[in-house]
C-alpha cells in the first residue's frame, strides 16, 4: 500500500507552506519583514511558513501581495481550498448537526455511476434502513458532542439512498462477516437491517459480497472506504473524512478493493452467513 491519505493530506498541506516560504525568500524578505508588512506578529508567520497554522485566503492574498507577487494568490489559495477538503474533521462537518452533510452530498452519489464500498465496521449507509441509521446517528451524536438532528439526519440519509433503487447505477459492496454482528441497535431494529441486506441482495445492480471471519487474508481489514466512480474515494476514519483525489492513491484503493473483492463470498453462501447473523438475535 502507498502512503495513507492522511500524510497526503498533510502534504499538500506542506507543499503551499513551502510555496508560500520559497516567495518569501524570493522577495528577499524575513519572516519579521513579513509580519510587519502584513500587520502579523511574527510567530503567525512562522506558523504559516512552518505548515503549523493552515493560511486563510485573505492571509494567502496578503503575503503575496508583501512578496510582490499578487498573481500567485490564485492559484495558492485554490490549492489550500484543496488540501482543506481532503481531510475534513467530522466536528467541522457536524457543527451544525449530520442533516446538512447528507444533502451536501446527494449531488456526488445522484452523479455516481459506479459505487464500490468496502464496509468493515458497519453496514454502508446506502443500505441502511431508518432504525439502523437512527441508532448509529444517535451514537456518534453522543460520542462527538456534536448537535442532535438525528430525525433529519435519518431522512436526508434515507433520501441520499434513493440512488440504490433510482436512476443507473450499480453498486459492488463488500462487508466483513464481523459487520453483521455489531449491534448499533436493539435486536429488532437489527434483524430488521440484516434482512433488508437479503432483500437488496436480490436488486441486478448490486453486488453484496461477505468477506468472511476465516478468509484467508490477502489484504487485513482497512478502513471503510467509498469509491465515487474512479475520480474519488471517500476514507471514513475515527477522527476525520479523508477525501483522496490523486489518481495513484486511487488506484491503490481500487486494487484493495480488487484484492478483497476476491475473499468474499456471495449469493446463497452470502445469504446463509446472513441468515446465521439473524438467528443470534432470537
Amino acid at each position: 500500500m502507498s502512503a495513507s491519505p492522511l500524510s497526503s493530506a498533510r502534504s499538500a498541506r506542506a507543499a503551499i507552506a513551502e510555496r508560500l516560504t520559497e516567495a518569501m525568500r524570493d522577495a528577499g524578505l524575513t519572516g519579521l519583514d513579513l509580519a510587519d508588512r502584513c500587520g502579523w506578529s511574527k510567530s503567525k508567520s512562522s506558523r504559516i511558513a512552518r505548515g503549523i497554522t493552515p493560511p486563510s485566503d485573505s492571509d494567502i492574498r496578503a503575503w503575496c501581495d508583501a512578496c510582490g507577487v499578487p498573481e500567485l494568490a490564485a492559484d495558492l489559495i485554490a490549492a489550500s481550498r484543496s488540501a482543506d477538503a481532503m481531510y475534513v474533521e467530522w466536528q467541522r462537518l457536524h457543527r451544525d448537526g449530520m442533516r446538512r452533510v447528507h444533502e451536501k452530498t446527494t449531488p456526488l452519489y445522484r452523479r455516481t455511476r459506479n459505487f464500490r464500498v468496502y464496509a468493515s465496521n458497519l453496514v454502508p449507509g446506502l443500505l441502511q434502513t431508518g432504525e439502523y441509521a437512527t441508532g448509529l446517528l444517535r451514537s456518534i451524536t453522543a460520542f462527538q458532542h456534536t448537535p442532535d438532528d438525528i430525525e433529519e439526519a435519518v431522512a436526508a440519509r434515507l433520501a441520499r439512498s434513493r440512488v440504490v433503487v433510482e436512476g443507473d447505477h450499480t453498486f459492488a459492496l463488500l462487508l466483513e462477516e464481523t459487520v453483521l454482528y455489531y449491534r448499533v441497535c436493539d435486536e429488532t431494529a437489527m434483524a430488521a437491517q440484516l434482512g433488508s441486506l437479503l432483500s437488496v441482495m436480490k436488486r441486478p445492480n448490486v453486488s453484496l459480497g461477505i468477506i468472511p471471519f476465516e478468509a484467508r487474508r490477502t489484504v487485513w481489514p482497512l478502513e471503510a472506504f467509498y469509491a465515487f466512480d474512479g475520480t474519488q474515494v471517500a476514507v471514513e476514519t475515527l477522527t476525520a473524512e479523508i477525501n483522496v483525489t490523486s489518481p495513484g492513491e486511487i488506484r491503490t484503493y481500487l486494487r484493495a478493493f480488487g484484492q478483497l473483492s476476491r475473499l468474499a463470498v456471495r449469493g446463497p453462501e452470502a445469504r446463509v452467513r446472513i441468515t446465521r447473523a439473524i438467528d443470534t438475535l432470537g
